[in-house]
Formats: C-alpha cells, structure tokens, sequence
C-alpha cells in the first residue's frame, strides 16, 4: 500500500486540489528563500517576439518570394523585434545596476512568465549580465518550456494562473509591460486593478513600454470620459519609449521606494 502522499492517483485528483495548489505555494516560497530573493523587476510582454537576428532574414526571404502577406507578416515580426532588443537591453542594464547596490539585504533580479518572445528576452538580459533571473512558467499546450536564460534552480513552472500570477506580485517592486496579447493585458490589469483598490502593500512603479502600441490598443481616456475610472488613474503607470529612459525611471522609482532611508 502506497502512502498517501506518494499515491499519485490520488494527488491529481478533484480531491487532492488544495494540496496541489497548496504545493505552488510553498514550493516557490521554499526556493525563493533558499536564493535569498526578495525584489524583483517583471518583465511581462508578447510570447511571439523574436530577436533582431532571426527577424530580419525571414523578412529578407519574405521580400524574395514576392508574396504580399509574407512580406506582410515578416514586416510585423520586424517591428515586434525591436521590443525584444529593448526588453534585453533594459533587463541588462537594470541586472547591472542591481549587481551594482551598496545594499547588501536589496537585490533586484529580473523576473519573467518563462516563455520565449518579451520573456526570454529578460532573462537573456540579465544572464548577459552575468545576473540570476527567474523564471514562472506555466503550462500551456502550444507554448514551449521555459526558456533556456534562466536561472536554472529558479526556473518554475505552474499549473495554476492564479498562483503564478500570486508569485508575480508578491516578490515585484516594479513592473515593465511590453506590448503583447491576451495573456499580458490580462496580468497588466490584474495589477493595475490590485494597485487602483490599494490591495497592494507597497508601491510598485509600473512602465508601459511601448507607447505607439498602447495608445492603440488602451483607449483610457474613453474610460475617463464614461467615468468608469477617474482622471487620476491615468497615473498608475508610466509610458516609456527607450531602454534609456525606462532604466532611469526604474532605478529612481526604486531607489526612492526601497533603498533611501531603508535599513539594510
């Protein structure tokens, strides 16, 4: 006779749904004390972007086809790129600024979903930095593992959204949002919704990275005008352009929120 906790019939059934859920809290929690983590920077953006290097040649290729929707397509993946390029550079540099601190209790590693595209880039960043980065993964059906830039002890991969999205917010001191699909505008506002009704703890600088893409796609004003949301919630978060000003947003955000006139 198996013990219960080796039975693993039982442990993926309906029954044992709260240990398992149970278990992608504790877990976690385990490793992230075990690594001393604390503070981390969330790069959160579209799973379909890819690196300059690999955009370009499929545009090359498209253009000597001759077909309109290759070409078409192969022109998205080019611009998309240039938001991969920047996620890198920006988690580069904000690893390198956090290797950097005084502090020796403030460590502000770069933390993403796990997947390719705005994520891999993060995590290629700060591993270009010589940095840890974490990983949250989750399990999808058409998606990969988790990428290979990773921290490899803090790579994880849940079953649960809403313990993943747990894990997102509890360590973050800030947030960076690159432009991408349903699954980054559905953790942006989950934020965005914890920051706005103050269920947050803390103060968490959020950057939208991007604006051409989120003055299309987010049409706040609309929502001010139908007095769904008040004017002053257009100041929960922070537009940025370039890797440049985002960093000096970020590491000023951060220093004035956690490590002046903070004991270490």
């Amino acid at each position: 006779m198996n013990k219960a906790y080796k039975n693993m019939e039982f442990l993926t059934s309906p029954e044992a749904r709260t240990l398992r859920i149970l278990s992608e809290y504790i877990e976690p929690q385990t490793r992230f004390a075990r690594y001393r983590i604390k503070d981390t920077v969330v790069f959160f953006g579209s799973a379909r972007a890819q690196a300059a290097d690999k955009a370009a040649p499929l545009l090359e290729t498209a253009r000597a086809s001759g077909d309109a929707e290759s070409v078409r397509l192969a022109e998205i993946a080019v611009n998309l790129a240039r938001y991969y390029e920047d996620a890198r550079t920006l988690a580069r540099r904000l690893t390198e600024w956090s290797k950097g601190l005084q502090q020796p209790n403030r460590r502000f590693c770069v933390c993403s979903g796990g997947g390719p595209g705005i994520m891999e880039a993060a995590n290629r960043g700060a591993s270009e930095a010589a940095g840890i980065s974490i990983g949250l993964g989750i399990s999808l059906p058409n998606e990969p593992n988790n990428n290979t830039f990773i921290t490899r002890e803090l790579a994880f991969e849940f079953h649960y959204f809403f313990m993943r999205k747990f894990w997102f917010v509890y360590l973050a001191k800030g947030l960076v949002v690159f432009p991408g699909g349903f699954g980054t505008l559905d953790e942006l506002f989950e934020v965005l919704t914890l920051v706005q009704t103050h269920k947050l703890g803390k103060q968490v600088p959020i950057v939208l990275y991007g604006g051409e893409f989120w003055r299309d796609v987010l049409r706040l004003d609309v929502m001010v005008r139908w007095g769904t949301i008040s004017p002053a919630d257009l100041n929960l978060f922070h537009v940025s352009d370039s890797p440049d000003e985002a960093f000096e947003y970020l590491t000023s955000q951060l220093t004035d929120l956690y490590l002046e006139d903070t004991p270490v």
